[in-house]
């Protein structure tokens, strides 16, 4: 079963570099690294051409200010069949590929534990699962999404069904999560296979608080629902 892995980059020269490591060492000979860069102006290209492995496709050509929008480009580019998110900070355990693809045998889309760490890789949250009461659900992961991008695997049945992204989702993550819940099947995983890295250039607030008000949450997830009621 070949893989691909998506990955959406932004400025991350700092850390790109130990996550593709950590990643490439799982691969096989037919599986691919997708990496689509939005713009990056610190090295990030560089840093990624380095590795000179085959296996890793790097796409340039656009750009996006938009990590949803990177994300679609670069799944949209994606040619096998089973389907990973990757950010371009974190770090995978060794036995991620091969614990998750095992999991989409018996499902459309798994999602695995985290452990969120710092920027020297100091833990700060052994288990997102743990503290976020995680669990399988439509209702439950409308209103408090677990569904986290570098901890999820997919068929490509789910992402055809998920894309093309509709404008105003929050993230792509939840909105593939969502969109499997409803109609696939959805495995939660309570292995920790990702150490999750929380720095000051974050794009989201995986374990911390919500940068928005009350107010835009709440007008948020009636759009959500309302483009969950139209696919």
């Amino acid at each position: 079963m070949s893989v691909s892995i998506c990955m959406a980059t932004h400025n991350g020269a700092g850390f790109v570099g130990e996550q593709i490591k950590s990643i490439i060492n799982q691969l096989k000979e037919n599986d691919e690294l997708v990496i689509t860069d939005d713009a990056s102006t610190d090295g990030t290209v560089d840093v990624i051409r380095d590795f000179n492995d085959p296996r890793i496709r790097l796409l340039t050509s656009k750009t996006f200010n938009d990590p949803v929008k990177n994300f679609e480009y670069g799944l949209k580019n994606c040619r096998h069949d089973v389907i990973f998110l990757a950010d371009q900070d974190d770090v995978w355990h060794q036995e991620k590929i091969s614990v998750m693809t095992k999991a989409l045998l018996e499902c459309d889309l798994a999602v695995c534990d985290c452990c969120l760490v710092n920027e020297d890789l100091q833990t700060l949250m052994p288990s997102f699962f743990d503290q976020h009461r995680s669990k399988r659900g439509l209702v439950s992961n409308f209103y408090r999404s677990s569904f986290m991008g570098c901890c999820m695997a997919f068929h490509r049945r789910v992402l055809e069904k998920a894309i093309p992204f509709p404008e105003q989702i929050p993230m792509h993550d939840q909105w593939i999560g969502l969109i499997a819940q409803k109609y696939f099947k959805v495995k939660f995983i309570p292995q920790v296979l990702v150490d999750h890295r929380r720095h000051s250039k974050n794009y989201s607030t995986t374990g911390g608080r919500s940068k928005f008000s009350l107010g835009k949450k709440v007008i948020s997830r009636f759009k959500l629902a309302k483009m969950l009621l139209q696919r």
